[in-house]
């Protein structure tokens, strides 16, 4: 740390911008060419880096497993938001060191919590806290025994098995 120019916020920014280019880059090129520029470019870039005294090396192992990391979200979308989340969060950390770390998952919680998505809470069945919601939560309770919907669902028919009317009025007409 000592031959190193920049403070660790700065590194990691650095570091960052630098993965974050390389991985547009290998989405813009063709696949093959994309996945070897990408692999090339990160190897060539962090030892220029590490030998250029901008980074040093325990900075780029960690930005590189994060960034290795980041590929295993099953969602594309949702790692896109891990990386703009990620660089929130290190503002948080250089401003206030854990404090604003801890701040910043309090404040991207609190976000989440407010959130709805066609009427539903997105933390639901968490977010308002019903515990008879909870009974098909973590384990899979047979249907015969689920006799009532979650109540975030808001439905007409909060029991199981009551027909709506459009089913009666079919039923009548057969």
């Amino acid at each position: 740390r000592v031959k190193v120019a920049f403070p660790i916020f700065m590194e990691i920014f650095i570091m960052e911008f630098i993965i974050e280019i390389i991985r547009e880059a290998g989405v813009k090129l063709p696949r093959p060419v994309g996945q070897a520029v990408s692999i090339v470019g990160g190897i060539v870039i962090g030892q220029a880096a590490v030998n250029a005294n901008l980074v040093s090396p325990v900075t780029l192992v960690i930005v590189a497993l994060t960034a290795i990391s980041s590929f295993t979200s099953p969602v594309y979308y949702l790692g896109i938001t891990h990386r703009i989340l990620r660089f929130f969060l290190l503002v948080c950390s250089s401003l206030l060191g854990t404090y604003g770390f801890i701040l910043g998952l309090l404040f991207i919680h609190a976000h989440v919590a407010r959130l709805v998505s066609f009427g539903v809470p997105y933390l639901s069945p968490f977010s308002p806290l019903r515990l008879r919601d909870w009974t098909d939560m973590l384990i899979r309770i047979p249907m015969k025994k689920l006799r009532t919907r979650p109540a975030f669902l808001k439905t007409r028919k909060p029991k199981k098995g009551e027909d709506t009317p459009m089913v009666q009025r079919d039923r009548r007409n057969t």
